[in-house]
């Protein structure tokens, strides 16, 4: 299989991470970038979990109702992900299809709230009346008197984001391992000293874990309680034409998300079922429903596919990007919950800094870290 490395003691690799998912791929080009020799470990297949599920919105939903802190790490991606995106293309051959479509907001209730965050956060936001809703999306159903409009909103294909991260690291000779579930950490006199597999030992002298859903479960036995707990979210895939749908769309916690070759996403579900990845016909109904209420013409089309991914969630969706507050060596990267596309970005070079000990002057990172 093409990526995959034979697990070895052998070598000793400067830095391991753990975890091959978006935010795992992100952090391993952002070190390999700037020289360290650096290699990814996936209990799976790599981008396979929730990287490869979610929609892709370069925005959190309903932005103004996040913490400073999310927005911070969401301004930043959003400033660079056009330039990764093409820079990507050109090292992989792989377009992660990079689009500026804009997102709609319906809900308009909390507007005020919206507007002074827009004003805070020097964010383009418009609040607009029927008529320039309908010119915008219009394909949309029941228009509401006023919306929510952020026309610099933008989205990742993120399956071909993944895959494109992965062709890059390849061709920069990145060791990827997959298949290789990380059973314990290595530890001497609280240092870490790099991995066990059920294949032998990795030796790395700094480790990042950055395994989503999975992560709170590897730091268990170095004494610290994690709370991050994985989210199952459900979506489903229209296979629609060209220019049905021309907006990101969002209404009642909904969203629907027009991809290039006319497919669209609708998602998603929230649900707290542990680590269960089943899909279930209730929420293929309930996300058919908002999605025709929302779109009407998507009743023409059939649902090409129906799946389900596990986020990995932390309080108040702020993600833990810091170093392991006793072991030496040892950093985290995880818990970006519903907004793994849109922060991982700034997340990669924020964890780069702190690894590296390098000055973070564009980003502060005293909210992500871990009390000692």
């Amino acid at each position: 299989m093409a990526g995959m490395t034979k697990v070895t003691d052998d070598r000793q690799f400067e830095c391991l991470i753990v975890g091959g998912g978006l935010i795992g791929l992100l952090t391993a080009r952002e070190l390999q970038k700037r020289g360290v020799d650096v290699a990814v470990v996936e209990r799976g297949i790599i981008g396979g979990e929730s990287s490869w599920a979610g929609g892709g919105i370069l925005s959190p939903l309903y932005p103004w109702r996040y913490d400073d802190a999310v927005t911070q790490l969401a301004r930043w991606s959003q400033q660079h992900y056009p330039q990764l995106a093409s820079q990507l293309l050109t090292e992989s051959g792989i377009d992660p299809e990079y689009q500026q479509n804009g997102l709609l907001i319906l809900d308009t209730e909390d507007r005020q709230q919206a507007c002074t965050w827009a004003a805070h956060w020097q964010q383009p936001l418009e609040v607009v009346t029927t008529d320039t809703i309908r010119a915008l999306e219009p394909a949309l159903g029941d228009a509401p008197q006023q919306a929510v409009w952020l026309p610099r909103v933008g989205q990742m294909r993120n399956p071909r984001l993944v895959q494109a991260l992965r062709k890059s690291l390849e061709n920069s000779g990145v060791p990827l391992m997959e298949h290789t579930a990380v059973t314990s950490l290595k530890v001497c006199d609280n240092r870490i000293a790099g991995v066990y597999t059920p294949g032998g030992g990795i030796s790395a002298r700094r480790v990042v874990i950055a395994g989503g859903a999975w992560s709170a479960g590897l730091l268990e036995d170095t004494g610290l309680s994690l709370p991050v707990r994985p989210v199952r979210g459900q979506m489903i895939l229209f296979r629609a034409r060209p220019g049905v749908v021309q907006r990101i769309v969002l209404s009642r916690n909904r969203y629907v998300i027009p991809r290039r070759d006319g497919r669209v996403l609708v998602g998603s579900t929230l649900e707290e079922v542990g680590f269960d990845k089943t899909t279930t016909e209730a929420a293929l109904d309930a996300l058919r429903v908002e999605a025709f209420r929302l779109i009407p013409a998507l009743a023409q089309y059939p649902v090409e596919h129906h799946w389900a991914g596990l986020r990995p969630g932390s309080p108040d969706g702020i993600p833990y990007i810091t170093s392991h507050p006793v072991i030496d060596g040892l950093y985290i990267n995880t818990g970006h919950f519903r907004n793994g596309v849109v922060l991982g970005l700034a997340s990669a070079h924020l964890l780069a800094d702190i690894l590296l000990e390098h000055a973070c002057d564009d980003l502060d990172q005293t909210p992500y870290r871990l009390e000692k």
